[in-house]
């Protein structure tokens, strides 16, 4: 038989889509062909395939082959089809079974000598097999670990091209030297949380209650205060407050990450929110995604699901940190390129910390700011409107007073995650047969008719906004901490006591109480 086929899985953005790969052998010069908007990379394939195939003991046919990557009007980028290729071409030529390769999707890099090294994305294009309906995939051995965590297929790690020839004849599987690891494409460091603990923390009451707060409901929290005050201690220390991703979370986080090149080769379920802290000078491209050919995902999507944490916010672009205004309504980043526009997740807790100004000393109790008066306003207008206008909460962090907290043991981070365990699991109660779990997640026009405030706490707030201290959108991420701290508190309700200290966490005012006769109720200590 002159004409065979195989499968693969092409990939835009998390998308996968089912290619198949026909070689088709005729009379003429020897002259091989690829076609169906094959990248650079891919057209390369020629090239690889023949020696990985002659390499392997195999003789390539010395006639006309032409490869056909289907569909046609799909762009293809990448080298993890050469051995799709590689064995449509040799059932072409007949040297095996057609039959043999239905019912399996292959992707893997042939080197020159038959090695099958590893690829970027093989979790997200597992997925997109199995939902396929495929039995079997076959991938690099390196990738192996992370494609065996999609349920419902089976996994056939690879080391080279004679044993994916083996296993589709049924012989024994030839040994091979095991695969090197390629170095990392990110740096791993980017998504480890810290190993941190809260208790590590002395005082700050009131950076304590934001972090809980944010934790608890998924609010962005903008920090600021002068250098050496705590931010960027209590932003690490925020990570471990967090509960455990749920199965199809990991899932979708961990496709994010294959494709990003953060998996390594004895891969696991990413389970924890991962910690993105990308360098204030990251480029926007970096940050967002983007690259040559088909979009990479970029920072923000890495930090899906968990929490992306920006320290010294206003020395970066504004440009640059601008372009979160959108994925931070809508949970998604859509890069476009003039090949694809590629969709990836971005639903994300935004930490920001920032110095009030070049000195660091402006608006501290006892420091002495030296910036003037235009220095200072340049500073401050580097973190846009819009950009704080979707900050829920904001908190200035002072210095803790010297010895402060040596008599009282603080909370440790166990404690406080177990209080955020409670108000979600209130939350999950609250939203169930909803599309949201949080908070922070419920749309404002469905906030005001499902979940009202009481009258007292919507005439704080109607106050404020006739008053100009709240925007409209300001109204409703109120609204959203004051239930956040209803469920830290285990009431059914915001009462006026909480609405009031959710503006004080929106505003960055000090936590005092609405009276001076009532306690402020829900406050940690």
């Amino acid at each position: 038989m002159s004409l065979a086929r195989a499968w693969s899985v092409a990939l835009v953005g998390l998308e996968g889509h089912l290619v198949e790969v026909e070689a088709d052998i005729a009379q003429g010069l020897p002259k091989t062909t690829l076609i169906g908007l094959p990248d650079a990379s891919l057209t390369e394939a020629r090239d690889r395939v023949r020696a990985a195939v002659v390499n392997s003991g195999e003789r390539f046919p010395d006639r006309k082959v032409t490869i056909g990557l289907s569909p046609a009007t799909l762009p293809k980028t990448g080298s993890h089809y050469d051995v799709a290729i590689a064995c449509s071409l040799l059932a072409a030529h007949g040297v095996l079974d057609f039959q043999d390769l239905r019912q399996v999707a292959m992707i893997g890099e042939l080197g020159l000598d038959g090695r099958v090294r590893e690829v970027r994305g093989a979790l997200a294009m597992t997925l997109a097999a199995a939902r396929s309906g495929f039995a079997r995939i076959v991938v690099p051995e390196l990738n192996a670990g992370e494609a065996r965590l999609v349920p419902g297929i089976d996994v056939y790690g690879v080391r080279s091209l004679r044993q994916v020839l083996a296993m589709l004849r049924g012989e024994e599987i030839p040994d091979e030297l095991a695969p090197r690891a390629e170095p990392r494409l990110m740096s791993e460091s980017l998504t480890r949380v810290p190993e941190v603990d809260l208790d590590d923390v002395l005082g700050q009451r009131e950076g304590r209650r934001a972090i809980e707060a944010s934790a608890a409901g998924g609010h962005h929290l903008y920090l600021h205060g002068p250098p050496g005050s705590g931010k960027t201690m209590l932003a690490e220390r925020l990570a471990g407050l967090m509960p455990d991703l749920g199965t199809d979370e990991s899932l979708e986080v961990s496709a994010v990450h294959s494709l990003a090149g953060l998996l390594t080769s004895d891969a696991e379920l990413v389970v924890r929110p991962p910690f993105i802290a990308p360098h204030h000078t990251a480029s926007l491209a970096s940050l967002v995604g983007g690259g040559s050919g088909m979009p990479r995902p970029g920072a923000i999507s890495c930090a899906h699901r968990g929490i992306l944490f920006i320290d010294e916010a206003p020395e970066m672009h504004p440009l640059t940190l601008d372009t979160l205004r959108q994925p931070l309504e809508s949970g998604f980043i859509e890069v476009h390129r003039a090949q694809a526009v590629a969709k990836f997740p971005a639903r994300f807790l935004l930490v920001l910390a920032a110095n009030p100004c070049p000195c660091g000393q402006s608006g501290t109790p006892t420091g002495v700011c030296t910036c003037t008066p235009q220095v200072l306003n340049r500073y401050r207008q580097r973190i846009s409107g819009p950009i704080k206008d979707r900050m829920d909460i904001q908190r200035q962090i002072l210095p803790a007073a010297r010895g402060l907290g040596t008599d009282e043991r603080p909370e440790s981070t166990a404690e406080v995650a177990a209080r955020v365990q409670l108000a979600r699991d209130r939350q999950a109660v609250r939203y169930r047969n909803t599309p949201w779990r949080l908070n922070s997640q419920v749309p404002g026009p469905i906030l005001r008719r499902d979940y009202p405030l009481d009258a007292p706490s919507q005439a704080l707030l109607e106050a404020q906004y006739a008053e100009g201290r709240l925007t409209a959108r300001g109204l409703d991420r109120v609204a959203r901490v004051a239930w956040t701290l209803a469920d830290l508190a285990g009431q059914d309700q915001p009462t006026e006591d909480l609405t009031h200290e959710a503006t004080q966490l929106r505003n960055g005012s000090p936590l005092t109480p609405l009276t001076n006769t009532r306690p402020l109720r829900g406050s940690a200590a």
